[in-house]
């Protein structure tokens, strides 16, 4: 037979066994240390004790202080508040007094206390509070036990420092943990940005284009049919390029080119009735410049098909050695459309600002529209931000 009842058992029993799957300690796992403490109430049971009240009063206070102090350590607020530093204090008191005036198992709360300082203490204030707490704690047993202080200095060290650091390690990994997740988060987030973003723009222009084609067809179409089938075929060759680049846009591959997106840009805008000049100089660019410069080149030539009215378009990229400037003007009345949440020149202005460059967009005092982009050679890769809605 297989474990656990089938082929999944031997899976199931490691994911059983995982550090996720147990719980975070607390302070019910610091309670069953209290059985340490039998000792003493044995002491008191059989009549040991000549001042039995007393010590049964110590054991009391010293037991419902340890419960109070150890089930406050592990919540940060708590643990750093003053009422436990003062409950601690009375624990340590308590222990010191009943050590002290009966010695024997009323030693063994030394360790005890250890445990508690332990659970209540970080950083740098461990060795300042172990170390005066084990040396009091072997002073006490000395002078009531002899050579069997040893042992209960000991115990004492070893319980402090090895809470402190155990519960340390555990906030440590869950801080860990948290991170993990939150990044985790952060990325499924940005992956949703980007894809948003990639399909606003490819979608935006590529509508545009259509109804632009669209309508050239139908002008077309009474007069002179074949003129009105080849905007019908481009028509079909957009559509087929906007699913190859949405595919692209979903599996994260899809990268600009300026050269490829100038054409296409000459071929809207002529398709528009309006003329277009494109002017290209300077060395080649990097991957990453080319294609939020053509993202730029799509954006503008789309608010100019949309917007403008324009009748001629300029699109002019010039290259240097240390920075690329493209500039893309019309002569219609344009927009920059910044008073509503659907701005796509706002959301480039920020991915062109987080590569390192700018972009500026406004009327020309002549008339007309003007935007300007100006980004280093090799502009920054981390360009994911906000989707231009």
């Amino acid at each position: 037979m297989r474990a656990f009842g089938g082929p999944g058992g031997e899976s199931r029993r490691r994911r059983a066994w995982r550090p996720e799957s147990m719980g975070p300690p607390n302070g019910f796992s610091l309670l069953p240390w209290l059985l340490m403490g039998m000792g003493a109430v044995s002491n008191l049971l059989q009549g040991r004790n000549p001042h039995p009240v007393a010590a049964g009063v110590g054991v009391f206070l010293f037991n419902s202080l340890y419960v109070a102090v150890v089930m406050r350590a592990f919540n940060r607020r708590m643990r750093e508040a003053p009422t436990t530093w003062w409950l601690l204090g009375l624990l340590t008191a308590v222990t010191l007094a009943l050590a002290i005036a009966f010695g024997g198992p009323y030693l063994l709360f030394f360790p005890l206390l250890g445990l508690a300082v332990g659970s209540v203490t970080r950083g740098r204030r461990v060795p300042q509070v172990v170390f005066p707490l084990v040396v009091t704690a072997g002073v006490v047993a000395g002078v009531r036990d002899g050579w069997g202080a040893i042992n209960v200095a000991y115990g004492t060290f070893i319980s402090s420092m090895v809470t402190a650091a155990v519960l340390a390690l555990s906030e440590t990994v869950k801080e860990l943990r948290e991170t993990r997740q939150e990044l985790a988060r952060t990325a499924v987030e940005k992956e949703r940005l980007r894809f948003s973003r990639d399909l606003h723009d490819l979608l935006g222009h590529t509508l545009s284009v259509i109804v632009v084609k669209s309508e050239a067809a139908r002008r077309l179409a009474p007069r002179d049919l074949d003129a009105a089938l080849v905007q019908i075929t481009d028509i079909e060759s957009v559509g087929r390029q906007a699913l190859t680049e949405i595919r692209e846009a979903v599996t994260g591959y899809r990268e600009g080119s300026l050269g490829t997106e100038l054409d296409r840009a000459r071929d809207a805008l002529t398709s528009a009735g309006i003329e277009p000049v494109v002017r290209r100089s300077g060395p080649p660019l990097q991957p990453q410049t080319e294609a939020l410069l053509s993202w730029v080149v799509r954006e503008s030539v789309t608010n100019a098909l949309r917007h403008s009215g324009a009748t001629r378009c300029e699109i002019e990229v010039a290259g240097g050695p240390e920075q690329v400037r493209l500039t893309v003007s019309d002569n219609g009345r344009g927009t920059d459309d910044e008073s509503g949440p659907g701005s796509g020149l706002k959301g480039l202005r920020e991915r062109v600002a987080a590569a390192g460059g700018t972009l500026e967009s406004g009327p020309v005092p002549r008339g007309g529209f003007r935007v300007v982009a100006e980004l280093p050679v090799e502009a920054l890769v981390s360009t994911e931000l906000e989707p231009t809605e």
